[in-house]
């Protein structure tokens, strides 16, 4: 199993969600806001005439975790849906994951996905 995280725009959380709910390549996936900043470095805004330049901005972070087979699928699927041609566009991490358990039932492994 792997775990996949995505840090995305915003503005493209929905996009992922309609192209994952299509496909259902995932059962669930977990969604947080967070800040960062890659090669954009933040982007120049005048608040009241003064140049402000933000160093981190609000990006969106999916995770999914996923049996192997279905990774390379997940990463394609999201990378198509997300991708805009821009440099904030994102990145996608994939993180090996050694077990899984459902805490209701008690099912570990590929059946507590």
């Amino acid at each position: 199993m792997k775990k996949i995280e995505a840090i995305i725009r915003a503005d493209k959380l929905e996009d992922l969600k309609d192209a994952l709910s299509e496909t259902g390549l995932a059962k669930g996936m977990t969604i947080s806001q967070v800040l960062g900043y890659g090669n954009q470095k933040g982007f120049a805004e005048y608040v009241r005439g003064q140049k402000i330049i933000p160093t981190l901005l609000a990006k969106v972070k999916i995770e999914i975790v996923a049996h192997d087979a279905s990774v390379e699928a997940i990463v394609n699927l999201i990378a198509e849906a997300v991708r805009t041609g821009d440099v904030d566009d994102g990145k996608i991490f994939i993180i090996p994951i050694e077990e899984v358990i459902r805490i209701r039932t008690g099912e570990r492994g590929g059946d507590a996905l």
